[in-house]
């Protein structure tokens, strides 16, 4: 009973803290004077990974690397097949943006990077260095392009939009002034709580573990990885509702390039560790092929249907099948 409620209470406290996190720091931005373009590709638009970031790094630094990888693999492989298929169940996804068919490849690519990487070294500092600062380089180049068209999105943008729909006062429309103290106030107690949130949840999926004798990377694949994806699947599904279908699909990319480059490049930058091998040998490899038949599906006909979203979504069911005993 404590296990469980460790582990309800650190998914709470982990959505109820990234929430009061994005939002102050958001606040914050805007009285600084920061663009509002700028704080959605950046604050905003990543910030419904929060609780993916704290607990892969908690995990880490508390030596469960199963939880920690488990969870950033685990998390890409329920974007593509869990959330998505039932986003494109609920209305079928049309793929407008020639961008985001570039920001596709570039998920596959990160995908494939990971995987190489995990099966030749540890994910050191310095790959978590390198990782970071690929990342950079994406969201600088996503924000030349957002600022130079007005029509053609990338990925990064329209994560962007899912968390304005979802919520659309995380983004204001110009540049706010007043007091910094309570967003500052908000900001600090929304990152107290996610710490405290991904502490809880941490230590709820090692006693899981442990009291079912399943390993903690298993564990971190499903359990950790579904609760922590929560804010993906609820932007992508009103972004579906509201029938911005490309949206909740950039939405899905974006966070996948994200969940890779930056809570890996995080996670390895702030706790150096080997991925675990059972990750190396299967799940890396799930990942990579449902990675390029999403793209695929995408890339067919410029849609994904609901025929195609009701096998990512079976798909799910029989990954979840494969490694539950």
């Amino acid at each position: 009973m404590t296990t469980l409620l460790l582990l309800i209470g650190g998914l709470i406290l982990l959505v109820l803290g990234g929430e009061l996190l994005v939002r102050g720091s958001v606040n914050v931005a805007s009285r600084l004077g920061v663009s509002p373009l700028v704080i959605g590709l950046t604050l905003v638009g990543f910030g419904t990974s929060t609780p993916e970031l704290v607990t892969s790094v908690q995990a880490a630094l508390a030596g469960a690397p199963g939880i920690a990888y488990g969870n950033i693999v685990g998390s890409n492989i329920a974007n593509l097949l869990l959330i998505l298929g039932v986003a494109t169940i609920i209305l079928p996804i049309t793929v407008e943006s020639s961008t985001l068919k570039r920001d596709g490849l570039v998920m596959i690519g990160v995908a494939l990077v990971f995987a190489a990487m995990a099966a030749t070294m540890p994910a050191g500092r310095l790959v978590g260095a390198v990782f970071l600062a690929a990342l950079a380089a994406y969201i600088y180049l996503a924000f030349r392009q957002e600022s130079q068209s007005s029509s053609d999105h990338g990925a990064v943008y329209d994560k962007s939009l899912a968390a304005q729909g979802a919520d659309p006062a995380l983004v204001p429309d110009k540049v706010s002034k007043g007091s910094l103290v309570m967003p500052l106030l908000t900001a600090v107690a929304g990152l107290a709580i996610v710490v405290l949130g991904g502490k809880f949840l941490v230590d709820g999926a090692v006693g899981l573990a442990r009291s079912y004798g399943v390993s903690e990377t298993l564990i971190g694949l499903t359990i950790v990885a579904v609760g922590t994806s929560m804010p993906e699947l609820v932007t992508s599904v009103m972004a579906a509702l509201r029938k911005q279908t490309d949206v909740a699909f950039g939405n899905i990319v974006g966070s996948n390039i994200y969940n890779i480059l930056g809570i890996g490049g995080a996670t390895a930058l702030m706790a150096p560790t080997d991925v675990p091998r059972e990750i190396v040998t299967f799940d890396n490899l799930v990942m990579i092929a449902i990675s390029v038949l999403v793209i695929f599906f995408a890339w067919t006909g410029r849609r994904i249907s609901r025929g195609e979203g009701t096998v990512l979504l079976l798909g799910y069911i029989g990954y979840l099948a494969w490694l539950w005993p």
